[in-house]
């Protein structure tokens, strides 16, 4: 497993020393329990209510328990399920006082939106999605950069370095199979990238668009590491559309459409596969293919010319402590924390079975996301058709 097994180790090297010493919708607040609609299905427009103006004065902490020194809302930009923006955002503006909301948006969504508001962000503070997100968006300068003093507490190799970015967790790519239509078809569940060319999956496989998801370009990064080139990769996902049913705007919608029995087969983040079992009860198989696997480091990060800079640097030092990373677990998000202090979810994927691919880093994922590889995905895969809505 190399670099990917080593940081798991150090992971749990930490929690054992631990145990020893011791695809939007409109924001919404913290306080709102009203059930909503599907990550896939989100949409719409989102303002924050602070008039607040004030910038970051450097590296300067700010604790998140004196509130007074704080301003009195927030907004933050959430690529994880649904519910754990919910339960993450209220789980915060309980610690700390702060009026909180959240919109829910995919990865390519995000940089979209930052990318049209510009100067005038309708966010604070990201959290969630892979890496590959604020990496790309800091090239535009919609990223500030935060370095917060909770950040000793995470491993360097979770962390951008120079502050666009920190890890709150980390979660494999893999493929997550509904065990009963897989019965069905005559089809044994794919254990590698060529199973799921098999005749026997044709129209019955789905994955997300590699213009709208983080999740997609990470399967892109494993493809080209594992093929050698982007023209490889290209020439497999152009192969493999014979077998797709639907590309989907988010990465984890396409493991819903498993359990709920639309497609066999979809390839997704291990641990959302997990939880759609947990929470549906149907049989799904998650399994990785076996030339290797790529990952993805899950962060949170400081929007440019945020309305609320200070809350937005509370929010970031909470979300890197044990506490916050365990908020999660509580609503079936079953990741590893970053933060080896915090307790690793029964439910997630043992990591000893996962082969990463030679070659695959979550830079490959960022460089391909912020290169043409999208475009011409639209192009010689897709055929020139529109991104999913």
């Amino acid at each position: 497993m190399g670099r990917f097994r080593c940081l798991v180790l150090v992971l749990a090297l930490g929690l054992v020393a631990a145990a020893c010493g011791s695809d939007g919708e409109e924001a919404t607040d913290s306080s709102n329990t009203t059930e909503s609609s599907s990550a896939d299905d989100a949409s719409g427009d989102s303002e924050s209510d602070a008039d607040s103006s004030s910038e970051s004065e450097g590296d300067e902490t700010v604790d998140a328990e004196d509130a007074v020194e704080l301003e009195d809302s927030i907004v933050i930009l959430c690529t994880v399920a649904e519910e754990w923006c919910e339960a993450q955002t209220a789980a915060f503006a309980e610690t700390t006082g702060i009026d909180a909301q959240y919109q829910r948006l995919s990865t390519g969504e995000a940089i979209a939106r930052l990318e049209a508001e510009g100067d005038d962000p309708s966010f604070d503070v990201w959290f969630g999605g892979p890496s590959l997100g604020p990496a790309t968006a800091s090239a535009g300068g919609y990223i500030d950069p935060y370095v917060s003093p909770n950040a000793a507490e995470i491993p360097d190799d979770l962390q951008s370095g120079d502050g666009t970015w920190t890890g709150i967790y980390v979660g494999a790519l893999g493929f997550c199979s509904n065990a009963e239509f897989l019965e069905e078809l005559g089809v044994e569940p794919p254990t590698s990238y060529e199973d799921l060319l098999d005749p026997g999956l044709v129209d019955n496989i789905a994955m997300a668009d590699q213009r709208t998801s983080g999740t997609a370009a990470t399967a892109a990064a494993n493809l080209v590491a594992l093929l050698g080139s982007e023209d490889a990769a290209l020439e497999y996902l152009g192969q493999l559309d014979e077998n797709i049913f639907q590309y989907t705007r988010s990465g984890s919608a396409p493991g819903r459409m498993a359990a709920q029995g639309e497609v066999a087969a979809a390839i997704i983040f291990s641990h959302d596969c997990v939880a759609f079992e947990e929470e549906t009860g149907v049989d799904l198989h998650v399994t990785f293919p076996a030339e290797g696997t790529g990952f993805e480091v899950g962060q949170v990060s400081i929007i440019a010319n945020a309305a609320n800079p200070n809350a937005a640097r509370a929010f970031v030092d909470w979300a890197l402590t044990a506490e916050a990373q365990e908020v999660g677990a509580t609503v079936r998000a079953f990741q590893i924390p970053s933060n080896p202090a915090a307790a690793v979810p029964e439910q997630a994927v043992s990591l000893d079975d996962v082969v990463l691919a030679p070659g695959y880093s979550p830079q490959l994922a960022e460089d391909l996301r912020g290169g043409d590889f999208p475009e011409r995905f639209a192009n010689e895969v897709r055929g020139g058709a529109e991104a999913p809505e």
